[in-house]
């Protein structure tokens, strides 16, 4: 995988101001070819792009906000959206029929943090339960508190004494279809020291 110093003359040509530029570089001298496997049954969204690289920074003024974004990674599948990364390092999702940006992560790490989670989850829990489309809105997150360090925007996960709570909407809001919001429940011996 190239490094972004030899682009950078072609991007500077093409109008990318040097700041992008810098952010794109310092992505790729960290994450660029790291390859994370996909937790099971996680929605596309969650499981993240194949592998961590960099494309050209690209203006989007039809996003909310409007900047500079640039591909996070290649999907893993054929999906109608984009891995990004946004001009406040958020990590998210765009595509879908209007076009539109959806953060899922307020960084990269976040999503790594979360994958990491999700495995971890798996192997502790006694139980896991999947729900999907409304029943996920029975569940009183209001009980829990947020995991922190996956910095959860529209996927995100919660914690209390025994319980942990991964609810995934990125896909739900960007198709706006409520049916493909999905959560997991893992039971178990689950504390905060664990986390």
């Amino acid at each position: 995988m190239p490094p972004v110093s030899q682009f950078r003359g072609a991007w500077q040509e093409a109008q990318i101001p040097d700041e992008v530029i810098d952010r794109a570089e310092a992505y790729r001298a960290r994450w660029g070819g790291l390859v994370l496997p996909s937790a099971p049954g996680m929605p596309e969204d969650a499981a993240g792009p194949r592998m961590l690289s960099v494309d050209t920074p690209e203006w989007e003024d039809t996003f909310a906000p409007q900047g500079w974004f640039f591909e996070a990674g290649p999907q893993r599948t054929a999906v109608p959206y984009a891995f990004l990364i946004g001009p406040d390092g958020t990590f998210g999702i765009a595509g879908g029929d209007d076009g539109q940006w959806v953060p899922l992560h307020r960084s990269i790490v976040g999503w790594v943090e979360a994958l990491a989670l999700a495995y971890a989850a798996m192997d502790v829990a006694d139980s896991v339960t999947r729900l999907t489309g409304s029943a996920v809105d029975q569940i009183d997150l209001t009980a829990m508190q947020p995991v922190a360090e996956v910095a959860g925007i529209t996927n995100g996960w919660w914690y209390r004494p025994g319980l942990l709570a991964a609810v995934y909407s990125g896909e739900s809001q960007l198709f706006a279809r409520p049916a493909y919001r999905t959560a997991y429940l893992y039971a178990g011996n689950i504390d905060e020291q664990w986390l």
